[in-house]
């Protein structure tokens, strides 16, 4: 089987994305998960940069890592100065990492307009630097940056710096689309051609996704001979970000049968990792990520779910296990009968055909008048509850009403008042709350926690509003989506209508319906996504 070298460089081209900044402890805790994984390389930054990078290396040194050395960054010395006596490499020798890599320009336009050198000088400094770090003992690659725009500048100096930096004792020679403009041909080409001309020396890739392409020329790159991967989790870098390596592993390993992680690597950790990245990274997880995003695998049209239903393959590249993910079924307008089947499966619930189209008609008519189940899981399982013929609600509603005043002297109030029918009993109970939701909630959960005493544990952790038909003003549908947590169970449930309280009250009553039926039942399983996610 072919092998692959993964080189990671979330610690440093990662966080140059526009919006993430990791502390110290934030880049260890991802230097152990990508070691986990069993990523070859982890590059930890610029040592010569800026102070946190310093104390990264510094702090590195005291983990048990089992799988992957850590590479520290930085540049060629500067013109007419000995690397010796260079800042920036005797950084690097002070980082105490195994591997160093050093960058250096390949593109005549970087020689002459932002080093301001001559053609040799620029030789002589990658020569010399790598020459200096490999005479230390260290592993040396060299990312020859700007390498294809360079090549189309003039392609007999492109491949110059190569042979200085082989001259130089570079174990690796990294080829860089640093613009991301390049073409999957083109990258392909090149990397063949340095291949031949460099059998000695591994030659590798490194792609940015400007033209969307950093995954497709990677790929590329490893078929025309590169055994050297560089890329970030997610994909993230500047401007358009890096390769995906949570797509690129994947590709490589199951796809194209190269093996690219090492013998303690899990493939089945992928999404827990792309995943745990972007919340140490304070962003959002990418839902349509190839392979490890939450949509990768989730199915909506009506005639491919029940395609699925006779064989999961019909409509799946790969068994989501492999890389950790699930499939799962949505529910919309475009749903058939197939679509409900699933989810009650997926739920753990007992639904006849009959029912299933009853539920099937509902869902879309009230998707017509403004409702949204895909992210509302829980609302779905609760219709699927009411349309059983056995089916008893928790309670029963009679009234409600909200009174919103601004008082002199104590600023606006909120007021619910709440009359419902509880085992047969008449519950009239009212609220204050910092707004008429607020007070709603509390009124609706102070009329059931005598009978119910788990709702106290109800949390609403979030609470989305959106207007749908704009052009109406203030008349508009609205759209509520609430999320309830109790310990690790999170659900979601959606109201709409013309009138914001109402439709907030449709959500509220969903929200605690299902978490009485389902949650407090010990029946957690059936929840829609972890708290943890």
């Amino acid at each position: 089987m072919v092998q692959v070298a993964i080189y990671d460089t979330t610690l440093r081209d990662g966080t140059q994305r526009e919006g993430i900044s990791l502390s110290v402890a934030d880049k260890l805790r991802i230097t152990n998960l990508l070691d986990e994984m069993g990523v070859v390389y982890i590059e930890g930054g610029w040592p010569g940069s800026n102070p946190k990078d310093a104390a990264y290396f510094e702090q590195v040194q005291s983990l048990e890592l089992k799988n992957a050395r850590i590479a520290a960054f930085g540049s060629t010395c500067r013109k007419g100065v000995a690397p010796a006596d260079d800042a920036n490499i005797q950084a690097l020798v002070d980082a105490q990492t195994p591997v160093v890599t050093v960058v250096g320009k390949t593109s005549m336009l970087h020689v002459t307009d932002v080093l301001q050198t001559t053609p040799e000088e620029n030789l002589r400094m990658i020569r010399e630097s790598l020459a200096y770090l490999k005479s230390l003992g260290k592993e040396v690659i060299y990312d020859a940056e700007h390498f294809f725009d360079g090549a189309k500048l003039d392609l007999e100096y492109a491949f110059d710096t190569l042979q200085s930096a082989k001259l130089g004792g570079a174990d690796t020679i990294v080829l860089c689309d640093t613009n991301g403009g390049s073409m999957p041909w083109e990258v392909a080409e090149l990397v063949q051609k340095a291949c031949e001309l460099f059998p000695a020396v591994k030659i590798g890739i490194h792609t940015h996704n400007d033209a969307e392409l950093a995954v497709a020329n990677s790929l590329a790159a490893v078929k025309a001979g590169a055994v050297h991967v560089q890329g970030t989790i997610n994909g993230y870098g500047e401007r358009c970000g890096n390769a995906n390596l949570c797509s690129i592993i994947p590709d490589l390993q199951l796809k194209m049968g190269v093996q690219c992680l090492l013998d303690d690597g899990d493939l089945s950790q992928l999404t827990l990792l792309a995943r745990t990245v972007a919340e140490i990274a304070n962003l959002a997880p990418d839902s349509h990520l190839a392979y490890v995003g939450k949509s990768a695998f989730a199915h909506k049209g009506g005639i491919h779910v029940a395609a699925i239903r006779r064989n999961v393959d019909s409509y799946q590249h790969i068994d989501p296990a492999l890389v950790g993910n699930k499939m799962r079924v949505l529910l919309s307008d475009l749903s058939g009968r197939g679509n409900v089947m699933s989810k009650a499966e997926e739920l753990g619930l007992d639904v006849t055909k009959a029912e299933a189209v009853q539920v099937l008609d509902e869902i879309k008519q009230l998707e017509n008048d403004g409702y949204v189940f895909e992210g509302a899981e829980a609302s779905v399982a609760v219709r699927m509850f009411r349309n059983k013929p056995d089916y008893e609600p928790i309670f029963k509603l009679i009234d409600f009403s909200v009174i919103v005043e601004d008082r002199r002297g104590r600023g606006q109030v909120s007021e619910a008042m709440v009359k419902l029918e509880v085992d047969g009993d008449v519950v009239h109970t009212a609220a204050e709350g910092n707004g008429p939701v607020n007070a709603l909630d509390l009124a609706l959960r102070k009329a059931l926690v005598p009978r119910y005493p788990e709702l106290a544990d109800f949390q609403l952790v979030d609470y989305k509003v959106r207007i749908l038909d704009s052009q109406n003003a203030t008349a508009a549908t609205t759209r509520v989506l609430i999320d309830t947590q109790r310990g690790g169970a999170r659900w979601s449930t959606v109201g709409a209508g013309t009138d914001i309280i109402r439709a907030s009250w449709l959500a509220l009553v969903d929200a605690v319906e299902y978490g009485i039926c389902i949650v407090c039942a010990e029946t957690e399983s059936f929840v829609s996504e972890p708290a943890s996610d």
